[in-house]
């Protein structure tokens, strides 16, 4: 794998890698691309994993090989301390909730001794704090360079530094969302930049989809209705009846939010016409056309006071272009995309195309060679084309460089930029068309490199053949009661995944109504994720050395990738059916359609493929070193009575297969043993 990214990094072009656990590919990567000294962006799906590329395996190569590189860390703007905002905080009505003028406090403390202004150094304040917005700025918000604080601004400090490195390490949502709306600093940095990787590549798709769309939502009016009122009621308090024009305004949003209806949890509405499915049209149209009328009324008191002071002027803006989204809304969606609404205590309305195919091909298309030499900047892309397009910021036209560009830069001759792509889980056959075609990489160079680890003797695969099929009612209650006979043996060290909430919930409550032997039961949602995953590393169970009770966690989501539990703390994992697309989901049923358009088959090269992955992402969380031992319980019999299953189990690492429930439960038992005596 290092050669091969050695090479692309020399020649330019596109590699797809598909790296299995334990092959390291996170130094196959990053030694060629230290070593080339060209410039390199790095980009991660999760904040811990460029939070682990900056402070630890970054710095750890450049010390082992001795390289004078600068590195930097770039987030998106939220993740900063906003020194403007955090001045206002205490005249704003969340600050007169309980201990929060203490925590405030503790914030400015803070603000006088950090360099960053990341928030992650701030220890005790969490994400979900409604604190957090009040400190942090957000695209909407921000007042740019006619903010009093500027010059000290951390986000502008912090990009600073990124175009003065030769590494800079961003996610995948700083990414896309800077495509979009051209806003975090990626836009000026990219032109300068030869080599771009990106890392766990499987979550591309769908973080580009949720950007390179349109969206409006209750979220967006509710966060205006309280900066409009903050700021009115501070800086031109009298002037403009800021109490009456913010009250019609959340009444709009929360009237709108009901004309969607009452649901359960978390649901996606399919959009094809007019409007919503399952909405009352005329009800609709008249909460939608409130929200309107409501803006717009409010963008005439903001244009009244905006000289004032700018930031009045950032707010009418805001106003405005929420005005235009919801224009957007009241009309028929775009046949080349696909829209839907997401019901929940918010509301909110997307518009997306189906994949990111055609903002990636623009991406990594090749710099034509009438951009070497002495070519006008921007000849090659034509007259016509806008120089703020994607095109050309992705071509590399020099009309964006904010330093020399990276094909006639100090790295000139070098080749063509370099694109790489990697991942543990990219697709369930060779070609990895499930991740290339999505994403407009058909001309990539693919290789798939596989796990170091022995399966055949480290783990085993088991498919329960007495269970009810996944739709039977008493499905989940089947489920939990095996993972308590599992549990009997050992006493914890379980990890159960579900495909739906509900079967999350319907286990959990059963296993927390019945389970013995003092094995505390985690349930996902009843604890923050961080200590969830905290408490199940610290491990426990039958022949633990130091006498810990065991646990067990049953979780969904989030937690099917992503979660690493290298030893005995992890040695069964139950997944409780086949992790197969919902049926309902518009954006899964729309790239169906489009399949079927196209002559194929919308399962066998659509759903299919996408319960493969992720079930190699659910099954990718049981051995994690050459020293795990472990079983996988898929309980879905259909792995075993259907012709696909075979291809979903070809997906998975050569496990050995536990035939019967008997060899299952020796199984369990053997791995008590060996937790027992760990030297025998």
């Amino acid at each position: 794998m290092a050669m091969a990214v050695s090479r692309t990094v020399q020649d330019g072009g596109q590699l797809v890698v598909e790296a299995g656990t334990g092959t390291g590919k996170t130094y196959a990567y990053l030694v060629p691309v230290l070593l080339s000294g060209q410039r390199a962006l790095v980009s991660t799906a999760t904040k811990a994993l460029q939070d682990q590329l900056f402070s630890r395996d970054i710095p750890r190569l450049v010390e082992v090989l001795g390289l004078p590189i600068r590195v930097a860390l770039l987030k998106g703007r939220s993740n900063y301390l906003c020194l403007h905002r955090m001045e206002q905080a205490r005249h704003s009505p969340e600050s007169a909730q309980p201990g929060a003028q203490k925590a405030l406090a503790k914030i400015e403390t803070w603000a006088q001794s950090t360099r960053t202004g990341d928030m992650a150094e701030l220890t005790g304040l969490d994400e979900r704090s409604s604190l957090w917005p009040l400190v942090t700025s957000t695209r909407d918000n921000c007042l740019g360079s006619t903010c009093p604080r500027y010059r000290a601004c951390h986000v502008n400090l912090a990009r600073k530094e990124a175009m003065a490195s030769d590494v800079v390490v961003i996610n995948h949502h700083l990414f896309f969302a800077d495509l979009s709306v051209r806003e975090s600093g990626v836009a000026e940095l990219l032109p300068t930049v030869r080599v771009t990787v990106f890392d766990e590549a499987h979550q591309l798709n769908e973080i580009g989809v949720n950007f390179l769309g349109q969206q409006l939502s209750t979220v967006q009016l509710h966060e205006l209705v309280r900066d409009v009122l903050a700021t009115g009621l501070q800086l031109a308090r009298g002037l403009v009846d800021w109490q009456s024009l913010t009250a019609q305004l959340e009444k709009a949003a929360r009237d709108w939010r009901l004309a969607a209806g009452m649901h359960r949890g978390s649901v996606r509405l399919r959009w094809s016409g007019q409007h919503p499915e399952g909405v009352e049209p005329g009800e609709w149209d008249a909460a939608l056309q409130a929200v309107t009328q409501a803006l717009t009324h409010l963008q005439n008191g903001l244009d009244m006071v905006s000289e004032l002071a700018p930031d009045f002027q950032r707010l009418g803006d805001r106003t405005r272009e929420l005005v235009q989204r919801a224009a957007v809304f009241a009309d028929t969606p775009n046949p080349e995309g696909v829209r839907w609404a997401e019901v929940s205590a918010q509301l909110r309305l997307i518009e997306s195309p189906l994949d990111i195919a055609q903002a990636f091909s623009a991406l990594t298309r090749p710099v034509s060679a009438a951009q070497h030499g002495d070519a006008e900047p921007g000849a090659a892309l034509g007259p016509d084309v806008d120089p703020d397009s994607l095109e050309a910021l992705m071509a590399g036209d020099p009309r964006h460089a904010a330093g020399e560009s990276a094909v006639s830069g100090p790295a000139g001759g070098v080749g063509q930029r370099a694109w790489i792509f990697t991942s543990a889980t990219l697709g369930d056959e060779p070609s990895l068309r499930w991740f290339t075609e999505p994403c407009g990489l058909s001309s990539a160079e693919v290789m798939q490199v596989n796990s170091p680890f022995d399966y055949a003797q480290q783990a085993a695969l088991y498919v329960p053949p007495h269970l009810p099929r996944p739709g039977d009612p008493g499905h989940a209650s089947q489920v939990a009661a095996l993972v308590l006979e599992a549990l009997a043996i050992l006493g914890g060290r379980t990890l159960v995944l579900t495909t739906t909430l509900n079967a999350m919930r319907s286990i959990g409550e059963q296993l927390q109504a019945q389970c013995e032997g003092g094995v505390e039961v985690l349930v996902q949602g009843q604890s923050p994720k961080r200590r969830l995953m905290e408490r199940f590393r610290e491990g426990g169970g039958q022949g633990d050395a130091q006498g810990r009770s065991g646990c067990v966690l049953v979780a969904s989501a989030s937690f099917w990738e992503g979660f690493d539990v290298p030893g005995d703390a992890l040695q069964l994992v139950v997944i409780d059916k086949l992790p197969f697309p919902p049926p309902g989901d518009p954006l899964f049923e729309a790239r169906s359609q489009r399949i079927t358009q196209q002559g194929k088959s919308a399962f066998a090269d659509h759903a299919l493929p996408e319960a493969a992955v992720s079930l190699k992402q659910g099954a990718g969380r049981l051995i994690r070193s050459e020293t795990d031992r472990g079983i996988l319980v898929v309980c879905d019999n259909r792995l075993s009575t259907m012709s696909y299953g075979r291809r979903l189990v070809r997906g998975l690492p050569a496990m050995r297969r536990l035939e019967d429930h008997a060899a299952f439960l020796d199984a369990l038992r053997q791995l008590t043993t060996d937790a027992s005596h760990p030297n025998a």
